[in-house]
C-alpha cells in the first residue's frame, strides 16, 4: 500500500512540475514587445492581453547636462517591460513623436511639426486598431504631452471607433508621500525636469548614462522671467527654465529611483488589470455613438 502511494505521489510531483514548466515556457515564448512578436502569436498575445496594447511615449528632448537626451524613452520603455512581466500586454515600439515645441533651442531635440505630431498619434492608434487591439493604453513620461494627449482622447468621440483610448496617470498615497519626504533633498515645488527626481531614476535604471558630476555645471532654478497673474502662455516655460533643466539633479539618489520606479509600476499594474478587464467603456463607447446617431 505504501509503495502505491509513494508511486502515486511521485505521479502527481511530476504531472504538477510539468504543468509548471510548460506555463512558464508559454510564457517566456510569448514576448510582450509588438516587434519581438511572430505574426502567428498574434491570436494568442490578441487573447492574453485581452486586446490590451501599451503606446509607450517619451520624447527627444535635453534632459540637463547630465542625462541622456532619451531619458523619457528609457524610462517608458522599462515600465512597460517590468509591468508586462507581472500583468501581460502587448507593448508597441517607443514612440518619441509628441509635443516638445518649447526645448528646440537645444541639441537633440526632435520636435515635428503639429499636424504632423496629431497624424502621427491618430495614425499609429487606428493602426494599432486594425490589428486587433481595442484597448489602447497611452503610458507617457514627457511633461510637455499630457494636455496634448488629454485633448487628443477628448476627441475620440468625433467620429465612431471600435476601440477605446486610456491614459495612465500614476496616483500616489501617504505612505508613498513619506517615503518620498524622507528621502528628497531638494525642493519638491522646483524639481520638473532633469532635477533630483528623475535624475534619481535613471541612476536606478540606467547608470551608465548618468554624468553626474556635470550635474551643477547648469542651473536649474527658475529664473522667473515672465510674470502674468492668471495667464497661460506658451513662452512660460522658456522664460522660467532657459537650460531646459528644472531642479537640482547633483542631489540624485538610487534608494530614490526605486522608490519612484517601484510606486509607478504598481500604479501601472493595478491599472493595467483594471484595463484589461474593463468591458464598460467600450459598451458605453458604442451606447454613446448609437445615441449620436439617432
Amino acid at each position: 500500500m505504501n509503495r502505491i502511494i509513494e508511486t502515486l505521489l511521485l505521479i502527481i510531483f511530476f504531472s504538477y512540475n510539468s504543468a509548471v514548466a510548460q506555463v512558464a515556457t508559454s510564457s517566456q515564448s510569448l514576448p510582450s514587445r509588438w516587434d519581438e512578436l511572430t505574426a502567428s502569436d498574434w491570436p494568442r498575445a490578441l487573447d492574453r492581453s485581452s486586446r490590451t496594447c501599451i503606446l509607450p511615449i517619451g520624447i527627444l528632448e535635453k534632459h540637463g547636462p547630465h542625462v541622456p537626451v532619451g531619458s523619457d524613452l528609457i524610462q517608458v520603455r522599462e515600465w512597460a517591460a517590468r509591468v508586462t512581466k507581472k500583468e501581460y500586454a502587448v507593448v508597441f515600439p517607443d514612440y518619441f513623436y509628441g509635443q516638445i515645441n518649447e526645448a528646440r533651442h537645444q541639441p537633440g531635440t526632435f520636435a515635428l511639426p503639429e499636424r504632423v505630431v496629431w497624424d502621427m498619434l491618430e495614425a499609429t492608434c487606428d493602426e494599432i486598431a486594425r490589428n486587433g487591439f481595442n484597448k489602447i493604453v497611452l503610458v507617457n513620461v514627457h511633461g510637455g504631452n499630457p494636455e496634448f494627449l488629454r485633448y487628443f482622447i477628448q476627441t475620440r468621440l468625433e467620429k465612431r471607433r471600435d476601440y477605446a483610448v486610456y491614459f495612465f496617470t500614476p496616483g500616489t498615497d501617504s505612505s508613498y508621500l513619506a517615503k518620498m519626504a524622507k528621502l528628497h533633498k531638494s525642493d519638491p515645488a522646483g524639481d520638473q525636469h532633469a532635477g533630483e527626481r528623475e535624475t534619481s531614476v535613471l541612476l536606478y535604471l540606467r547608470p551608465e548614462l548618468v554624468k553626474m558630476d556635470s550635474a551643477a555645471n547648469e542651473s536649474g532654478a527658475n529664473q522667473r522671467r515672465l510674470s502674468i497673474p492668471d495667464m497661460y502662455t506658451a513662452i512660460w516655460w522658456y522664460a522660467a527654465y532657459p537650460n531646459h533643466y528644472a531642479g537640482e539633479g547633483a542631489k540624485a539618489t538610487r534608494e530614490l529611483g526605486q522608490l519612484v520606479t517601484e510606486h509607478i509600476l504598481g500604479s501601472l499594474e493595478t491599472a493595467l488589470k483594471a484595463v484589461k478587464s474593463d468591458t464598460k467603456t467600450l459598451e458605453l463607447q458604442k451606447e454613446y455613438f448609437d445615441r449620436v446617431k439617432e
